[in-house]
């Protein structure tokens, strides 16, 4: 009790001492400005004012970032440095395969069903009448949490025995359709539960890259398409040799957006598996090797593993779209 006392008396202190610190700095550092020349001010008043913000990712980005980094060369209390142990750890434990093994999976069919389905249903919803009705129902589930997402979709998977009333959506409603299927576990079965998640995933992210992909669509001249069908070009040749090339750069940064989020996807698994049954993946196993194993070493060399694989995507995308800017 004594503990969350004194956090809330520095939580208190902090939201009161702060502006009251910030705008004293403010303060010196107008008068700064004001009694230096011109030409010196106008260099100094930017710096004065962006330096609060620099300070404050500094102590609450790279700080962090080369602390975690500095940890994951330790052991499992950061008492002693341990060399590439927990990387080797990584990339030799049974179980730390398994769990690359379902990023992959998750990385390949995620990103791939997202982009697809999201693209298609752009397409479609373009020639329909009730366009905006159409897409605020495909793009609804991402209003929802994950945490919310995970607890309807566990619902949905819900398994009972042969001949008991399935409560499950999903088995209701397949054995409903097919007489003779018999009611699965998805979550249990090792065979079926990586997909069921992925599913979810599928679920709550095809609307956004709807309505991405579906802004890049708008912005191609109707012109270039209607040139194309007096010429006499079918719909899926119109389709592929210019709706797509033209929308590449779309395509592109929805999927690195899809990457980076997948790489770091969590609340489905925590929330429906918890990562049991092969279900595990990289953002879960680093937080049971943090809060639950208490080896700061390994939970550190986990998160640094995931930062520099968020990275090089990270730079493609900037990359991409200061090229695009460039081009304007």
């Amino acid at each position: 009790m004594g503990v969350h006392t004194n956090y809330i008396l520095l939580a208190i202190i902090a939201l009161a001492v702060i502006p009251i610190f910030l705008w004293v700095y403010l303060l010196i550092s107008e008068w700064i400005a004001s009694h230096t020349n011109r030409r010196a001010a106008s260099i100094l008043r930017p710096w004065f004012w962006i330096l609060p913000a620099i300070s404050l990712l500094v102590v609450f980005l790279v700080y962090p970032v080369i602390n975690t980094i500095i940890l994951s060369f330790m052991d499992s209390r950061s008492e002693n440095f341990v060399g590439l142990k927990n990387y080797i750890y990584i990339f030799t434990d049974p179980n730390m395969l398994i769990v690359l093994r379902n990023n992959l999976l998750w990385l390949v069919f995620f990103t791939a069903a997202c982009l697809v389905l999201g693209l298609v249903i752009a397409v479609l919803s373009d020639r329909v009448r009730y366009e905006s009705v159409a897409k605020a129902a495909i793009f609804l589930p991402m209003a929802i949490s994950f945490v919310a997402a995970g607890v309807i979709w566990r619902f949905m998977y819900e398994y009972r025995p042969a001949g008991s009333t399935q409560i499950g959506t999903v088995n209701a409603i397949l054995t409903t359709l097919l007489p003779n299927f018999e009611p699965r576990a998805w979550l249990f079965d090792r065979s079926t539960n990586n997909a069921a998640l992925i599913v979810v995933g599928i679920w709550m992210w095809t609307g956004f890259a709807m309505v991405i992909l579906s802004a890049g669509l708008k912005g191609i001249s109707v012109d270039v398409l209607e040139a194309a069908r007096i010429d006499g070009a079918g719909e899926v040749a119109i389709f592929f040799k210019i709706i797509l090339p033209l929308m590449m750069p779309t395509i592109t940064v929805v999927a690195t957006t899809l990457i980076i989020n997948v790489l770091k996807v969590f609340d489905i698994v925590y929330v429906m598996t918890n990562g049991n049954l092969g279900t595990e993946v990289i953002a879960n196993r680093m937080y049971k090797e943090m809060f639950n194993y208490r080896n700061y070493g390994r939970a550190s060399a986990i998160a640094t593993l995931l930062l520099f694989a968020i990275i090089p995507v990270m730079i493609m995308n900037i990359k991409r779209f200061n090229a695009e800017e460039g081009n304007e």
